[in-house]
């Protein structure tokens, strides 16, 4: 058995390659981009009003006041989408602008539609009477103030989310080059695993297929169901290996029958086939069991997760994830820290990965609270958590107030809120 940082090391040599491809920027969310992608364009790309209002030319304004006035006349109205194009411009003029409207030149400044003052008391007004200096450039969104032409969007590694692609369209960025999706094979194991709504008590129902899927849908890789594997397919076990090294998966993963039980044939068939970098048996909990290996001259792996749902839920998330994020070169995730709430302890030579509650206090501070119920088999903990939490090995006492790693249980990069 292998601590857990000598486990990282050996997923970190293992890395497997995952091609690239183009696909339409509206198509683009939770996909990891390649490259960096820059704006093609300014934005806004030309300066516009951020009010109704009527727009003049400042200094047409140099000495008005209350006792000298002057009448503008209004030459057009302008509202967002028309063309800007002025042709009879002429001194003391001005042209009616709504918001988001361009502001040809040589108008560079925007009185708000509450400031005016009407030249007449009839129903079509053609003046409007101002009384004071108005300073340039008031109430105006200026061309590029928001995204230069060539400044950056969004950088080479990072998550797609539903902002990246908002900014994707208002730019006028259409293809994007992409990570490919990494496709998992995921096998459940055992006689006991079911897919049936009613069942027997000495049965159990197929929750990790359906787990795993569902992470699939706010992550980053296809998701094939291979179905359940009965206690006496160790020989279909190992053709469905050999078969499948020959096709376009690019991780296998199974739930269970990685212990040391008479019917744990998962380690007995990888040990018989072509691997590298091969673990079985790490210092964590829960998750010991869990086994790697790399199939040699092949661009594939294989993970054995324990069969208990937190168990392979632990290990998907501190294990699978983390490979699968360095072969799609996204950006190693940091974790975070909270006070720890009480006392805790452990075994020493053990890193443990703990489900938590997170909260603010009323200083604003993050607080952990490590939830009751942390036996690999209970899930009540899972579903009141918010957070993973990581113990360190080679520490087996941590007190009050101490800072904990913690990390989020979700794969999108979202943060939590509270």
């Amino acid at each position: 058995m292998i601590n857990y940082k000598k486990a990282e090391k050996i997923l970190n040599l293992s890395a497997i390659k995952i091609g690239n491809e183009k696909i339409s920027g509206n198509k683009s969310l939770n996909r990891v981009v390649v490259e960096n992608i820059y704006s093609p364009v300014n934005y806004p790309s030309g300066n516009n009003t951020a009010f109704d209002g009527f727009a003049v030319v400042s200094n047409n304004t140099i000495g008005l006041s209350s006792k000298k006035t002057k009448k503008f006349k209004i030459l057009k109205t302008i509202a967002a989408g028309d063309d800007p194009k002025i042709n009879n411009f002429q001194k003391f003029s001005t042209i009616e602008v709504m918001t988001g409207a361009l502001i040809p030149k040589p108008f560079n400044t925007v009185i708000p539609i509450e400031n005016i003052n009407f030249y007449s008391n009839q129903k079509n007004f053609n003046h409007i009477l101002i009384k004071q200096r108005i300073k340039k450039n008031e109430h105006i969104r200026f061309m590029g103030s928001d995204y230069k032409k060539g400044e950056l969007v969004i950088s080479a590694g990072e998550i797609i989310q539903e902002a990246h692609i908002l900014a994707f369209k208002t730019l006028g960025i259409e293809q994007i080059k992409v990570k490919k999706k990494p496709v998992i094979l995921f096998y459940s194991t055992g006689n006991e695993i079911t897919n049936k709504k009613k069942i027997q008590n000495w049965k159990v129902r197929n929750s990790n297929t359906h787990y795993i899927g569902s992470l699939s849908n706010n992550f980053l890789f296809t998701f094939i169901n291979g179905g359940i594997l009965r206690d006496k397919d160790e020989k279909l076990f190992e053709k469905i290996l050999i078969k499948n090294l020959k096709s376009k998966i690019d991780i296998i993963i199974t739930s269970g029958a990685v212990s040391a039980g008479k019917y744990d044939f998962v380690p007995k068939v990888i040990k018989k086939l072509n691997t590298s970098n091969y673990f079985k048996g790490v210092a964590i909990r829960p998750g010991k069991p869990i086994l790697f290996a790399k199939f040699k001259n092949k661009s594939k792996a294989f993970f054995g997760l324990p069969g208990n749902p937190i168990s392979s839920a632990a290990c998907f998330r501190f294990f699978v994830y983390p490979y699968l994020s360095s072969a799609l070169n996204i950006k190693k995730e940091e974790s975070f820290k909270a006070k720890l709430k009480n006392n805790f302890s452990k075994k020493k030579p053990f890193t443990r990965f703990l489900k938590g509650k997170l909260s603010s206090n009323k200083k604003g501070f993050l607080e952990l609270e490590i939830l009751k119920g942390q036996e690999s088999y209970k899930i009540k903990s899972f579903t009141k958590s918010n957070v993973w939490a990581l113990f360190k090995s080679g520490q087996s006492f941590f007190k009050k107030g101490e800072l904990i790693p913690c990390f989020h249980p979700s794969f999108d990069n979202k943060k939590i809120f509270f």
